[in-house]
C-alpha cells in the first residue's frame, strides 16, 4: 500500500502543465496585436532611422525670416545736430565727447539726453580720434554714432494688413533721392493709417539720421520695405490683389475719382522734379492726378503722399 501511495504522489509531482490556472495568461497570448506598425514608426527599421533624423535636422534649422537688408551705419557731428538728433529720438548707439570739450548748455543737454536713454554708451576720445572717425567734418567734440537701419521686406507689409484684417495701404518711392522726403512720406503714412513705406535699394533715399528726424518719431512705428527692383515688386503686389496707382501731372483720374482707393493699394509717388519712371508708370493699373486749381506745376514727395493717403483714409471710414 505504502508502495502505491508513493508511485501515484510521484506521477502526480511529474505532471505536466500548471496545477493552479494561468489567470487568463495563455488566453492573452493567443490573442493578436493589432496592425503592423508602419516602416517609419518600428523601431530598428531604416525607415524609422531615416525620419528620426530628418526631424532632427528640421529641428536644427532656424526658421526664414525675410529682410530688405540694413543700411549704412552713420554719424551725426556737430553739437546742434547730434542735440536736434537725440530729441528728436534717432536711434544711437555711442555719444563721442570730445576729452577736455567746453561744457557748454548744449553739450550738458546732450549729455542729458543721451543719459536718459539709458542705451546709448558714452564714450570720451580724444580730438585726434574724433578727427580721424569724422574725416575732420567740424564735429565740435561731439559725435554721434548711428546704427544701420533694419529695412522689412516689402511682402511683408502686405502680409501684416492682411493678418489685422486690414486692406493694405502702402507708399512706394520712385527715384526720391531727398531723405527729408522719406520722412515726411513716412509721417503721413502713419497719420492716416497706412501700413508701410518702400524705396529701391539703389538710387533713392534711405532711412538715415535726416529722414528719423523728418519722420517725428513716427519711424518708430513705420516700416520702411526695401525693392531690389522696384518693378518687379509692383507686380508682386499686383498678384497679391493690390492695385498699384501712380501720382503723374497727367493721369487719367483725379484722386476724388478713384474707387480703388478704397481697398488694397499701393501708391506710387515719383520724384517732383521728373515724375515716375518709364516702366514703373507702365505698371500701374491706374494713373492719377491731384487738381490744383492754385496753378502749382508739381507738389513735393511728401505733400502729394499726404494728399492720396487722406483721400485714402476718408474712402475707408465713409
Amino acid at each position: 500500500m505504502a508502495g502505491n501511495s508513493q508511485r501515484r504522489n510521484r506521477r502526480t509531482s511529474n505532471k505536466k502543465g500548471a496545477t493552479v490556472g494561468s489567470g487568463g495568461q495563455r488566453r492573452k497570448g493567443l490573442e493578436g496585436k493589432g496592425p503592423t506598425p508602419k516602416a517609419e514608426n518600428r523601431k530598428g527599421h531604416k525607415a524609422f532611422r531615416v525620419t528620426n533624423a530628418m526631424a532632427r535636422n528640421a529641428a536644427k534649422r532656424k526658421p526664414v525670416v525675410r529682410r530688405g537688408g540694413k543700411g549704412t551705419s552713420e554719424m551725426v557731428v556737430g553739437r546742434n545736430p547730434v542735440f536736434e538728433a537725440l530729441r528728436d529720438g534717432v536711434p544711437a548707439t555711442t555719444l563721442y565727447v570730445q576729452q577736455f570739450i567746453d561744457n557748454d548748455e548744449r553739450v550738458r543737454e546732450a549729455l542729458n539726453l543721451a543719459t536718459g536713454r539709458g542705451n546709448i554708451h558714452i564714450m570720451e576720445a580724444p580730438r585726434p580720434e574724433l578727427d580721424r572717425m569724422t574725416n575732420n567734418l567740424n564735429h565740435q567734440g561731439l559725435v554721434l554714432q548711428v546704427p544701420p537701419y533694419e529695412y522689412a521686406h516689402p511682402e511683408d507689409l502686405a502680409a501684416a494688413a492682411y493678418d489685422d484684417h486690414e486692406d493694405p495701404l502702402i507708399v512706394a518711392l520712385d527715384g526720391i533721392t531727398d531723405p527729408r522726403n522719406l520722412g515726411a512720406v513716412v509721417r503721413s503714412v502713419a497719420a492716416f493709417g497706412g501700413h508701410g513705406v518702400v524705396v529701391p535699394e539703389r538710387r533713392a533715399a534711405g532711412m538715415t539720421a535726416g529722414a528719423w528726424k523728418t519722420s517725428a518719431g513716427t519711424a518708430a512705428r513705420t516700416p520702411v520695405a526695401r525693392a531690389t527692383n522696384l518693378t518687379r515688386c509692383l507686380e508682386q503686389y499686383q498678384k497679391a490683389g493690390l492695385t498699384v496707382v501712380g501720382l503723374a501731372a497727367d493721369g487719367d483720374h483725379e484722386v476724388h475719382e478713384l474707387e480703388a482707393l478704397s481697398g488694397p493699394v499701393v501708391i506710387v509717388v515719383g520724384s517732383e522734379g521728373k515724375g515716375l519712371s518709364r516702366l514703373v508708370g507702365e505698371t500701374c493699373d491706374f494713373l492719377v492726378r491731384i487738381p490744383m486749381p492754385g496753378g502749382a506745376e508739381s507738389l513735393n514727395a511728401g505733400v502729394a503722399a499726404g494728399v492720396v493717403l487722406y483721400e485714402a483714409a476718408r474712402r475707408r471710414m465713409a
